[in-house]
């Protein structure tokens, strides 16, 4: 069972790696194009806001609590299931297609309500995006679909390596923008035209299209089919439902708080690190968490789901406790290197960029990465409830951390400057994420009781011992590579932070065999196999 995990998540990290990989070229053409703190920047990333807010809800909770869980159950079940997801298949196509309507007539309103303060060219403007990029949110909720579905039959790869189709048309979309229109830091408002909102806008959905339709390939190779079914009543759908009752309150409050902390954002535009800035950041953000945590907490989620469906809790709280070892171990030491490492990236998102603009937006990425480890460990828990088809749980923990965020933020507002609002913001949110962590294993404390409290504390504890010396050696390399080029380009950014990095790597893992970690051991020993 262990080999079977590791294989799975490795064929996920594949494919999440390069999906991010070419993510990043994306949002770096973008930077090129329009600018990463730009008001045309920020009218694009406030026009894209409403399909990938659904997306995450999606992915982060909803369709996630409701699917797994119970089409491992319904897989015992005559048909295999079958029956089962045609009728959810319908049910959630039916939904998205309101949803997208609803966010078409809504759409000049809620942009209204996102940007105030904000000139109305530069409104009207990211409207114009916005109504490109909406019908995204059909296929978003498709792709969910169809991917959890197959991630449930143990089919995990399609999953995680569609993204790569989506940016790979964006990249296409992007790159046409640039030939027709050429590039700028800062675009007038004035300047855009139709064709070129057409082609940044209609590029991304259609990027987004393909990633859900190609799945249909591997849908029909696992066995599976699709034939709409509106009689949604007899396989389990009334379970389901309790279930989504907490994920629809816990996508209703986060909606709720985006609502709140998107215009404060928007406040900076034009004047530091804003929405644009912050969701490229974002996506640095969760490359490790991505192509690592999810990687691994994906495959041991199935697994976990097979044993709390069983009612198997002495086993479900070993795959636990060994997703969370492993998760932490390894996202400690990116966050190190996220740390050390963000100015270097942030010339990556923007080779063009300003020494003042790329030093902001590594100051925001530097503050983020203190909470990487605690986020992933926290997305851990929120499985391992999930796995329980408990959502309501996760509610009371998602729900703690939006309001410590929600007021840290209104009431930080009052003191900062336009320029250091996004600053601010990963600072709130580093500090709550770390609290809502804690918490979050407390409750599955609770709920189980016992997750190996003591053996989960002494590991983290050696983890962050062997991060500490880790740390210190790539500042001081960091130090020593930008006194020697100062004004270090896009290539010299990429080579000193690879090459850091390896040194780092050394330094952890020594670290972590000095301390005698056991799951350090295991991944040694298996690469010296090998």
């Amino acid at each position: 069972m262990a080999s079977a995990l590791q294989r799975a998540s490795a064929i996920m990290a594949s494919g999440t790696m390069v999906s991010r990989i070419l993510g990043f070229v994306k949002t770096a053409l973008l930077g090129v194009a329009i600018g990463q703190l730009s008001r045309s920047a920020d009218a694009f990333a406030n026009g894209n806001i409403l399909p990938n807010t659904l997306y995450m809800l999606l992915a982060g909770g909803m369709l996630n609590a409701i699917l797994v869980p119970q089409i491992v159950k319904s897989v015992q079940h005559a048909d295999g299931g079958k029956a089962y997801l045609n009728k959810v298949l319908t049910l959630v196509s039916v939904a998205l297609f309101a949803v997208t309507a609803l966010a078409m007539l809504g759409a000049p309103l809620i942009l209204q309500l996102l940007t105030p303060g904000w000139p109305e060219p530069q409104r009207v403007l990211a409207i114009a995006f916005a109504y490109w990029c909406i019908p995204q949110i059909m296929f978003y909720g498709w792709y969910t679909v169809l991917g959890e579905a197959l991630n449930a039959k143990n089919v995990f790869g399609p999953f995680t390596w569609a993204p790569a189709i989506a940016n790979v048309v964006a990249i296409g979309g992007i790159i046409v923008y640039i030939v027709l229109f050429g590039t700028s830091n800062n675009p007038p408002i004035e300047h855009w035209t139709p064709l070129s909102i057409g082609i940044l806008g209609g590029s991304a959905t259609l990027g987004i299209a393909a990633q859900a339709l190609i799945l249909i390939v591997p849908w029909r190779k696992a066995g599976l089919s699709f034939r709409p079914d509106f009689k949604w009543r007899g396989v389990g759908l009334r379970q389901t439902g309790r279930t989504a009752f907490w994920a629809l309150l816990t996508a209703t409050l986060m909606t709720i708080g985006g609502l709140v902390a998107t215009p404060i954002m928007n406040m900076a535009s034009g004047e530091g690190p804003a929405t644009a800035a912050l969701q490229n950041i974002w996506l640095v953000f969760m490359l490790p968490h991505s192509v690592i945590a999810v990687s691994l907490v994906t495959a041991y989620f199935t697994r976990m789901s097979e044993l709390g469906q069983t009612g198997n809790i002495p086993e479900f709280r070993e795959a636990y406790r060994a997703a969370a070892k492993q998760v932490t171990m390894l996202m400690l030491f990116a966050a190190t290197l996220m740390f050390m490492a963000a100015p270097f990236v942030t010339r990556v998102l923007w080779p063009t960029g300003t020494a003042e603009g790329i030093e902001a937006m590594a100051l925001v990425m530097r503050v983020y990465s203190i909470g990487l480890a605690a986020y992933s460990l926290m997305f851990t828990t929120q499985r391992a409830f999930f796995a329980l088809s408990d959502a309501r749980t996760p509610f009371a923990f998602i729900t703690a951390q939006l309001i410590a965020l929600i007021v840290g933020l209104l009431i930080a507002v009052n003191f900062v400057d336009a320029a250091h609002i996004g600053v601010t913001y990963a600072a709130i949110w580093t500090a709550s994420t770390i609290g809502q962590a804690l918490l979050a294993l407390w409750l599955l404390r609770r709920r189980l009781g016992s997750i190996g409290g003591r053996d989960l504390a002494g590991s983290m504890g050696r983890y962050a011992i062997a991060a500490v010396p880790t740390l210190i050696v790539g500042m001081l390399l960091f130090g020593l590579a930008t006194g020697l080029a100062p004004d270090y380009g896009l290539m010299l950014a990429v080579v000193f932070a690879l090459a850091i990095s390896a040194v780092m790597g050394v330094v952890y893992l020594t670290m972590l065999m000095v301390l005698r970690v056991p799951e350090a051991q295991a991944i040694l020993r298996r690469v010296l196999r090998r």
